[in-house]
């Protein structure tokens, strides 16, 4: 049976390999993307997936979206929150139009889209919501604080709606790259990326496909006992 999947971010990056697994399956696929104009309508036309753009960060934008992704697949089944900026900066640098910035893009909006979805989902006694984490969620990364305390929130808020959820018949997961192939990353020179690759057990890069296929995983049938789990996908990145 074909699933109803919206995927936040989905323009590029992981988001983009995601929306390509789901519509490879068969699935109904809406995804949100804000500034990548010419990317979005590249992969609509490639997979048949419908695109919304929205800027996320802001609560009102993103339930908006949410209603029009809904009435474009006739429901939701899957919430995939994928949408994400990063940056580099002294803790001491960074501003509070930064920091608000980037809580509101990487966490809040998963925040609103999770909450719209529930109220969908818990009526039907099913859904699966899965966050796109980060390593350094997990573990902090210097000068990214605000960025490692928006992927550290997506923790809590995966486990802790996951117990709420639960009963509801709606499992919520999270996976935690780590040094992914990805526009994101395309700050790091290549000398920054060489010494990641080396630090990490398989000794290279990940691909965005290869953090898809967990996603996939988690929003298959396979996954139906698996819940309020982060789920590592980082080649053994850090030991």
């Amino acid at each position: 049976m074909n699933k109803r999947v919206l995927i936040s971010g989905g323009a590029r990056g992981i988001g983009a390999a995601a929306v390509k697994y789901f519509t490879a399956q068969g699935d109904l696929v809406a995804f949100i993307y804000h500034r990548a104009d010419e990317k979005a309508r590249e992969l609509a036309n490639l997979t048949g997936a419908f695109p919304i753009k929205a800027d996320v960060s802001d609560a009102q934008s993103a339930k908006s979206a949410f209603v029009e992704a809904t009435n474009q697949l006739g429901g939701i089944d899957i919430l995939i929150n994928c949408a994400g900026i990063a940056e580099f900066s002294l803790f001491t640098d960074i501003s509070d139009d930064a920091w608000r910035r980037m809580i509101d893009t990487n966490l809040s909006s998963a925040f609103t889209l999770s909450r719209e979805a529930a109220k969908v989902m818990v009526s039907q006694k099913s859904g699966k919501i899965i966050n796109v984490g980060s390593v350094w969620g997990r573990m902090g990364a210097s000068c990214e604080v605000h960025y490692s305390a928006s992927k550290a929130g997506l923790r809590g808020l995966t486990q802790a709606l996951a117990k709420e959820l639960g009963p509801s018949g709606i499992t919520v997961n999270c996976v935690e790259p780590g040094v992914i192939d990805t526009d994101m990353n395309s700050m790091l020179d290549e000398a920054a990326m060489k010494e990641l690759a080396e630090a990490t057990p398989l000794c290279r890069i990940g691909k965005a496909e290869e953090v898809a296929a967990v996603i996939g995983f988690l929003a298959s049938d396979g996954a139906s006992f698996i819940t309020g789990a982060c789920i590592p996908v980082d080649g053994g990145f850090p030991v």
